[in-house]
């Protein structure tokens, strides 16, 4: 056509902007296929000609040309993309528009979708096509009002959509057509609608009976958000059927007891024995467990596991993660479960991970998402190779409420789910009052991650009926909310009235139902009604905590490391590592000659090339921690020209399990809580996590709180996961020298876990094999390691070959070269450490001195306290006068609040027992390098000097 060949006409100028970018995608249609745009288009396109440039479109919005008088292609033109604006609209914008809120029906704003809004009628809309609108749409949708109208009803009632802010087209695309063709929607028959009335009516009859019976008692109840343990009864069932073996579950405790009972089966008797404190002899199920700690939790804050079986198999285990009042701290914990149900570790090399293995639900708090970091740390894990689970289903139990707070003051979104938008996470929002539509979200939800391998959220949108506890009235501060709860039915009602109405059930069949369940719940009920128990309880631990570790050996002979050495230096042809770095690493085949040393970073790949060798799988993960904060480690080399990377351990021949070695986000608390579940999930894994700087880990402080220190105590969770935490005092300033041990320590009771300072390279790979081999012992516990910084390459913390091969770790080390003269012993000196390799190098260096008068143990065990070796110590030295403890750290800090009284207690009564370090301090270290180093030499000299 010539007219295509023509300047740009002035008629283009009536669009501007999004009207003129459709305008001129529906021109390429035409242009490549005439018969692709109507009849009214194609005359239009004719006289019209090629659309304007850039230029063209900036001189027409420039010019105040009036546009009133347009042809009729024009015209029609104008309702096409007033129309596309509507229904882009509806899509973007419907869910402000939607019916979500079961309680506060205000929220809704109709005017986005009024059609004065785009200049349309609906006689416009009827002249536009409907493939320009819904092309998926269903087949009996024959022009553009009833496009419209589709579109209206799919975004804008009981189920919401938010969807524009994820990026891939792909997926987008996905979804749209999903939601508009009505592909998501479940085809419930008959029989299910009349079960998700039956489980509706057991998780009402639930909350009522115990409400009626325990009256006072916490249960935070799940009336409100009732639909929420069908929703995970589906998402169960679709996952097992697609072979799913394992579904993690992660939530806070309202509701807890509800999912206890009904998703991991917990029988009802057991539940009421917890209320009335009766013996639990006997009530043991097949279908569910869950072991206590011997101090136990509350109720509401335990776990436990089901296995879903066929035919006396296996088929799947739902597992629900303990979790105490921290809320959203659960979720990176499960994310760890997941990852480790899905990997194999039993070959070297990187773990084989098949994410259909496992599935991890999450279940937030309104209040919580927005409003805890932890969220927000733990979504960002989602995509991270090291960390990602093949997508997770985010629900927000979505009360409209915080404890007493109103939304308006606990968020600065419109809606809680907002934090996930950043991540390109579907968002669904869905009215708990509507069983059917809650069902259909699973399912999309469960199709997206099937397809996609990524996150979806559900906004699970109700109410809570009573207030936060049972024992608070929530009309004291929200009357008007309440007064509305109050008169409105109950999901379970709701429902029963639909399935009347649409002649599913008859009328009186929902009453039959609640009385079939209460009689079952009195029957459960009376079963442990008479076995109330007001005596005392023993609490006491096991004999494998009491008794501590077992003896193991760590040694390796001296040829297999030096072959094991050699392997990891020997690299392929074609790799091509860093010069500079390449000299440094092949220096440690110096190690295993005469007169050779191997120092800390050294000592540690051999420790985990060993482990792997004998079987046991290694991951170790923190920031830097390929190649060491401090440049010290250098497990994973980069190709100098291609920056093709390669990892040796992981190409070992010897090895029988797989090493992992990832860098971690820069999260503290999400990347501990993931490789805490990690380890709680796969216990014969050596997991480390390693923080940049020992201090670092106070940003994960809720995590060493709750689970790793108390998880044993509370729930009986077993875990062997090593912290590392540099530590040293080197004029770094207060936020770079103390790994806190003191926080460590303060917590550290009845075996919960070790807590070492080691001072030597030999030291810490004993250390790491001994962890390694309790793993899969009833002793195991976590290892809290303070690692070292300036040491790292110190002559004075490496070791002999010969110490690896022959010795074992040792809890209290005696420094060579001193105490020889018994009798002259006067001061014996007790430090952990770093401090303790600056005595050493301070006396070398001083070797004409007499030191006859002195000796120096380490303690590189502070925790469990190495009372005997230490009193033996003592005991040996029949002059002794003074025991010293000395430390870099301030003296309310460091290991000495935590040793003072023990110490005392072994102390000899004819000898003094006296500190020697920093003073109380708020902060842990000067900031000011001088003043530093004036106080670490006051503290050596201090210690060296001998009393007149």
């Amino acid at each position: 056509m010539s007219s295509k060949e023509n300047k740009p006409s002035e008629s283009w100028k009536g669009f501007h902007g999004p009207n003129l970018g459709v305008a001129i995608e529906l021109y390429e249609e035409y242009t490549k296929d005439p018969g692709a745009v109507d009849e009214e288009l194609r005359a239009l396109f004719d006289t019209l000609g090629p659309p304007p440039t850039s230029q063209d479109e900036e001189r027409f919005i420039a010019a105040e040309v009036p546009t009133a008088k347009q042809s009729v292609g024009t015209d029609m033109m104008r309702k096409i993309v007033g129309a596309v604006k509507l229904a882009d609209t509806i899509r973007l914008k419907g869910h402000l528009a939607s019916n979500i809120h079961p309680i506060h029906k205000d929220f809704k704003n109709d005017s986005l979708l009024e059609l004065s809004r785009y200049d349309l009628t609906e006689e416009d809309l009827r002249q536009v096509p409907v493939d320009l609108l819904c092309p998926d749409a269903p087949s009996h949708i024959k022009d553009g009002l009833e496009a419209i109208n589709h579109l209206k009803m799919v975004y804008t009632q009981t189920v919401a959509f938010e969807f524009g802010h994820v990026q891939d087209e792909e997926e987008r695309n996905w979804l749209y057509k999903m939601v508009e063709s009505g592909l998501y929607l479940p085809n419930l028959s008959k029989q299910q609608r009349i079960n998700l009335l039956n489980r509706l009516t057991q998780v009402e009859g639930f909350e009522k009976f115990i409400h009626r019976t325990f009256v006072g008692q916490k249960r935070f109840s799940i009336e409100g958000l009732d639909v929420l343990v069908p929703m995970l009864d589906e998402a169960v069932r679709e996952s097992v059927h697609e072979g799913t073996e394992n579904i993690m579950i992660g939530m806070a405790h309202r509701g807890r007891l509800n999912v206890l009972t009904h998703t991991l089966g917990k029988p009802y008797h057991m539940i009421f024995s917890e209320f009335l404190h009766a013996p639990k002899e006997d009530l043991s199920s097949e279908s569910s467990t869950g072991i206590n700690g011997w101090t136990g939790d509350v109720k509401y804050h335990l776990g436990a596991d089901r296995q879903i079986k066929e035919e006396n198999t296996v088929e799947a285990t739902v597992t629900l993660a303990n979790n105490p009042s921290h809320l959203e701290f659960v979720s990176p914990i499960v994310e760890g479960y997941a990852r480790a149900a899905q990997e194999d570790r039993s070959q070297k090399g990187e773990p084989l991970q098949n994410t259909l293995k496992a599935y991890s639900i999450l279940i937030h708090g309104d209040a919580a998402f927005p409003g805890q970091g932890i969220v927000t740390e733990t979504l960002n894990l989602s995509r991270l190779t090291g960390y990602q689970v093949g997508g997770s289903l985010h629900i927000i139990a979505n009360n409209n409420i915080g404890f007493t707070t109103e939304t308006y003051d606990s968020r600065s979104t419109t809606y809680s789910s907002d934090p996930a938008k950043g991540f390109e996470i579907p968002i669904l929002h869905v009215n708990a009052d509507d069983p059917e539509a809650c069902m259909a979200a699973i399912h999309l939800a469960f199709q997206y991650r099937k397809r996609f391998k990524k996150d979806f959220l559900i906004d699970l949108v109700g109410y809570r009926r009573l207030g936060h506890n049972e024992t608070d009235d929530p009309f004291v501060t929200q009357p008007a909310t309440y007064n509305m709860i109050k008169k409105h039915p109950t999901a379970r009602k709701v429902y029963a009235d639909f399935l009347t109405e649409q002649g599913v059930i008859e009328k009186a069949y929902g009453g039959q139902l609640e009385k079939e369940n209460l009689d079952f719940l009195r029957q459960e009920y009376e079963k442990v009604a008479s076995k109330k128990s007001e005596h005392e309880v023993e609490i006491s631990q096991p004999d494998f905590i009491v008794n501590g570790l077992p003896k193991v050996k760590t040694a390796v002979e001296f040829d297999t490391l030096k072959q094991i050495n050699e392997e990891l230096l020997e690299w392929p042809e074609s790799f091509n590592a860093n010069e500079k770095l390449a000299k440094i690493l092949k220096r440690r085949l110096d190690g295993f000659e005469e007169g050779g040393k191997i120092d800390w970073a050294h000592g540690e790949v051999l420790a985990f090339a060993s482990i792997i060798s004998d079987g046991t799988p290694v991951r170790l993960s923190g920031q830097d921690s390929e190649r060491g904060t401090f440049v010290q480690r250098h497990l994973v080399l980069h190709d100098r020209d291609t920056n093709k990377m390669y990892t040796p351990l992981k190409e070992l021949e010897s090895a029988k399990a797989s090493f992992a070695v990832y860098n971690s986000p820069l999260s503290e608390a999400a990347v501990v809580g993931f490789e805490y579940g990690y380890n709680v999930h796969s216990p014969e894994t050596l997991v480390l996590w390693e923080a940049q700087f020992g201090d670092f880990a106070n940003g994960a402080q809720v995590m060493f709180d709750q689970w790793i220190s108390a998880g044993r105590a509370k729930w009986g969770q077993k875990s062997g996961l090593v912290i590392l935490l540099p530590h040293g005092y080197e004029g770094q300033g207060p936020e770079h020298s103390s790994g806190r041990v003191e926080r460590f320590l303060v917590l550290a009771a009845e075996n919960n876990w070790t807590i070492a300072n080691c001072s030597s390279a030999s030291q810490y790979f004993h250390l790491l094999r001994r962890q390694a081999a309790i793993l899969k012992k009833d002793s195991v516990r976590p290892l809290i390691i303070m690692t070292p910084k300036s040491l790292l390459r110190n002559s004075y913390a490496s070791s002999d070959a010969k110490e690896f091969s022959d010795e074992e770790f040792r809890p209290l080390l005696e420094q060579s070269g001193l105490g020889k003269k018994k009798t002259k012993v006067e001061r014996i000196i007790l430090c952990s450490g770093k401090v303790s390799i600056d005595l050493a190098e301070r006396i070398d260096k001083k070797s004409d001195e007499n030191w006859d008068w002195l000796h120096i143990a380490r303690v590189e065990e502070l925790y469990p306290f190495p009372k005997r070796p230490i009193r033996e110590l003592f005991a040996s030295y029949k002059n002794l006068k003074e025991v010293v403890w000395v430390q870099e750290e301030p003296k309310n800090m460091g290991a000495w609040p935590f040793m003072e009284s023990r110490i005392r207690d072994i102390t000899p009564e004819d000898v003094s027992l006296s500190y020697i370090g920093r003073t109380f301090r708020s902060s842990p270290a000067e900031g000011n390098p001088i003043a530093h180093k004036t106080e670490q030499e006051r503290i050596i000299t201090e210690s060296l000097t001998r009393k007149n």
